[in-house]
């Protein structure tokens, strides 16, 4: 895209936000962005869904957004998907027209945590509730009506965000006709629970996270940076941490008295600990995680079983692409086997594309010509 600049853009919802616990929002905010023109008969619309961490801004420059402060660093000035939409891209941007917009709970300029609440002027903080995928999906379809679509061409979501498409096209499966699952699945397994439920510990036992009230005194951001840790190592195949590994060793004194980092790996870890609390929250990354770990696609559509939940993307006449990466560490590719059995089991139109890589959960961003054909074929089928 030759550096575009893109600018976020704010939908202000006043009505109250109902979510699935029971609780609402008195109102929300959704930060969003968008790419390529609606058609006049708005019928050419591809809703995004981003990663656990990752943003709104997907394409383009975009160097500020109102209201963030420090957590826009300029590692994400740069959009996330950057490879991926524009004229000829896998989204085409002279053909359709792509949507991104941030969590609700995030840091980027949805309603979240770091948010003021109305009825105190401070920060939300532990006071924001819980948000289950089916009230990202809410927000999603709010924020679609504001735009007037009423059907969309395609739900594309990578990791996390596949969980939310596949959401998306259960609760609401005469709003979409074609869904793009990345390296996603349909329920989260026992080793990922683990696997979150380990970094939601380290957060909650930093002694400046005070429970989730912290605004005003700092961050944890010692229990956020080793939550990264421990989950950078499910994104990012092992082979090629190895390789990134940087070859001087950075000691971190403020974190070990007694251990000596004594080698590229270790240090590489401190590192992407250390950078990721500078551009995000912890309580928005608790309420995210906290959001995949209890995902499962049957109990957020509110359905009895895979086959009643998919049959509804059945009658719909809905069609699926599948991609599996066979190094991924975070989502197996017997996830996306699962996936895709229940997706045939419903008699539903389904490809499931194997990727074969090295470098791990995250192809889907550093890979771009594994997945564009694929992609690219399905949204002009």
């Amino acid at each position: 895209m030759d550096r575009k600049c893109v600018e976020t853009k704010f939908f202000d919802d006043e009505e109250e936000f109902p979510l699935a616990d029971g609780q609402a929002l008195p109102r929300v905010r959704i930060a969003y962005e968008t790419w390529g023109t609606l058609n006049a008969e708005r019928s050419n619309a591809i809703l995004l869904y981003h990663a656990l961490s990752g943003s709104h801004h997907a394409a383009g420059y975009n160097s500020s957004i109102d209201g963030v402060d420090d957590y826009w660093q300029p590692e994400m000035h740069d959009g996330w998907w950057e490879e991926m939409i524009g004229p000829g891209k896998a989204l085409d941007t002279d053909r359709y027209f792509i949507i991104c917009h941030n969590y609700l709970g995030g840091c980027y300029g949805s309603t979240g945590p770091s948010s003021l609440n109305p009825q105190t002027n401070l920060p939300w903080g532990a006071a924001f509730p819980r948000i289950a995928a089916a009230d990202q999906v809410r927000a999603s379809t709010r924020l679609l009506d504001h735009l007037g679509i009423e059907q969309l061409l395609a739900v594309v979501g990578p990791s996390v965000g596949g969980l939310l498409a596949l959401t998306f096209a259960t609760t609401h499966p005469q709003r979409v006709k074609k869904v793009v699952s990345i390296a996603a699945g349909f329920k989260t397994t026992v080793l990922n629970r683990l696997i979150l439920f380990e970094q939601i510990l380290a957060i909650e036992n930093d002694p400046n996270f005070k429970g989730g009230d912290y605004y005003a005194d700092g961050p944890p951001t010692y229990g956020l940076a080793l939550a990264r840790m421990i989950s950078h190592k499910t994104f990012v195949h092992l082979d090629a941490i190895e390789r990134r590994a940087r070859q001087d060793i950075v000691q971190d004194k403020d974190s070990l008295a007694w251990f000596r980092v004594n080698d590229q790996v270790q240090s590489y870890m401190l590192y992407q600990g250390k950078k990721f609390v500078r551009r995000f929250d912890a309580n928005t990354y608790l309420r995210i995680i906290e959001m995949w770990c209890s995902y499962d696609a049957v109990a957020e559509a509110k359905a009895n079983s895979p086959r009643e939940l998919l049959a509804r993307c059945a009658d719909a006449g809905q069609q699926w692409l599948v991609f599996s990466i066979d190094s991924d560490f975070c989502f197996y590719p017997e996830e996306q086997a699962d996936l895709t059995l229940h997706l045939e089991r419903a008699d539903i139109q389904s490809t499931q594309i194997t990727v074969h890589s090295d470098k791990g959960h995250d192809s889907f961003l550093l890979e771009p010509h594994l997945y564009t054909p694929h992609i690219a074929w399905i949204l002009g089928a």
